[in-house]
């Protein structure tokens, strides 16, 4: 089985649209670490996705491991937080099949260390793909409108063209 790591945009952005559920049926177990736990269901207590992740660690789809290396986290977390420094130690501890990660400092610094990445938009154009949503576009709609996703015009003209050139 692949180890799918998360930090916890991913999860937080997926959670705003009531898509959460994509990352079980597309992954079956998401790994992630403390700090992200942390982030989004300790200090995110109330806000959106905090009882959802909550709950898949319940169900037992979200797991929690710890990352090891103190070193490079001291060494990440320089130019990262602390959930995204845990993801990318942990991916690479682990030698995770992808981390799921938005923040572009976040997949800058993961692709130098040759990590497979995916973000909230990979993860939709997959599902997609694999017919597990019916409409790209109004999942990504969902996700600027009601997800507070920001993607540059530019980008979201982008992965549209993607997106229609996978239609076909």
């Amino acid at each position: 089985m692949d180890l799918v790591i998360s930090d916890s945009s991913v999860l937080i952005h997926l959670s705003r649209i009531d898509r959460l559920d994509l990352l079980r049926e597309l992954f079956s177990v998401i790994t992630i670490p403390p700090a992200v736990w942390h982030e989004v269901v300790e200090e995110g207590r109330g806000r959106t996705g905090a009882s959802n992740v909550e709950k898949a660690r319940e169900e037992d789809w979200i797991k929690i491991i710890p990352p090891q290396n103190e070193l490079l986290l001291r060494l990440l977390m320089r130019n990262l937080d602390f959930g995204e420094a845990e993801a990318i130690v942990l991916a690479l501890e682990r030698h995770a099949s992808i981390l799921l990660v938005d923040e572009t400092d976040a997949r800058q610094l993961a692709k130098l260390y040759n990590l497979r990445l995916a973000g909230t938009i990979g993860v939709l154009l997959r599902a997609y793909q694999e017919r597990m949503i019916e409409s790209f576009k109004a999942e990504l709609d969902k996700l600027i409108a009601k997800g507070g996703f920001y993607i540059s015009p530019e980008l979201y003209k982008k992965v549209l063209t993607s997106y229609n050139h996978h239609k076909k």
